[in-house]
């Protein structure tokens, strides 16, 4: 990382950059052998009493000194991507959020109160696209309302690291109390490659409802009510997908759990996948391909061209797969909750 100026190092930001991308190198304390160094990049999300906060792409919030600064300068967007399909932010956080729509929502200017009884964050969070039509406290103050109505935790869901997400309302949520519960990658890729994925396995079963089956697979609620019936079929073209418990086997019992299941959201060019997910005793078997590959074949026959998914970023099995398939990581989101 280059900060030199003719030569010399210089510190050419300053706090009327709140809001930019910045990159900076600070002193950092010295393990005996002289001055330690360490570099920054990221999103300047403010600059008072002499400290300054960065967040990173990540989602990390690092305080610096003014003191300990040695160089540092406004710098361009993150360089675009070079594979996959061209997408900006507000474009997916508005596809994403189509695929998990909400059972009651309501407007606070331009961010969307939803609600769903608690199932999914995705469904049980203020998006945060505009402006609120209030000062960022009074609004965040209307969110804790709104979800203590209706017995619910408090969460906003934000993302960073691309151009035109939100460092600074992640800033302003830390210090109006807000924590980071979880963080998750959303990632993309061109469709066509994953449909064309092969695996050894038995034809997989494509429907427009999850029936009993799937849904005792899909274990993320303790009973499948209509909140869930209804969040998981929301979208404007959605997709189960099913792997017999015996991945085919003719005598199979129809109502045992799964050995794989998905799901798939086609909306225009994008098609989105989730809910994916084999039974422990069939992993490595290669049906979460088998699964992926179904879903997108039938997202291309309506027309889709372009991918995405979001994983955790604990998750490493799948981070692994989806590498393998061609997804990479366009920006981050987080669920923040309220103190």
């Amino acid at each position: 990382m280059e900060f030199t100026i003719g030569g010399r190092l210089e510190v050419s930001i300053t706090p009327a950059d709140v809001g930019k991308r910045v990159s900076v190198r600070r002193r950092t304390e010295s393990g005996g052998t002289g001055a330690q160094f360490t570099d920054v990049v990221g999103v300047l999300t403010s600059w008072n009493n002499d400290v300054l906060s960065i967040t990173r792409k990540s989602g990390e919030s690092v305080h610096i000194v003014e003191s300990s600064l040695v160089a540092g300068k406004v710098v361009p967007a993150a360089p675009a991507r070079r594979r996959g399909p061209a997408a900006s932010f507000g474009e997916l956080a508005v596809v994403t959020a189509r695929a998990w729509q909400p059972v009651e929502s309501e407007a606070l200017g331009d961010w969307r109160l939803r609600a769903a009884g608690g199932f999914t964050r995705r469904a049980n969070s203020a998006l945060p696209l505009g402006d609120p039509g209030l000062p960022v406290g009074e609004a965040l103050d209307r969110v804790r309302e709104w979800y203590e109505e209706r017995g619910l935790p408090a969460y906003v869901q934000t993302a960073t690291g691309a151009e035109g997400a939100q460092e600074l309302l992640c800033a302003e949520l830390e210090r109006n109390g807000w924590r980071r519960e979880v963080s998750a990658e959303v990632r993309i890729a061109a469709l066509a490659p994953v449909g064309d994925l092969r695996a050894e396995v038995a034809a997989v079963r494509l429907t427009r409802e999850p029936d009993a089956a799937w849904l005792a697979r899909y274990q993320r609620f303790s009973t499948p009510g209509p909140h869930v019936l209804r969040v998981l079929g929301s979208g404007p073209s959605v997709w189960f997908a099913t792997v017999p418990g015996e991945a085919g086997a003719p005598d199979a019992d129809p109502a045992a759990p799964p050995a794989a299941i998905g799901r798939c959201v086609v909306d225009g060019r994008w098609a989105g996948f989730m809910a994916v997910e084999v039974a422990p005793e069939h992993r490595r078997r290669g049906l979460a391909t088998a699964v992926m590959a179904a879903l997108a074949r039938r997202a291309l026959d309506e027309g889709a061209s372009a991918a995405w998914l979001q994983v955790e970023e604990d998750n490493a099995g799948a981070r692994a797969l989806y590498d393998g398939m061609g997804f990479a990581a366009h920006h981050r989101y987080h669920h923040y909750r309220s103190a």
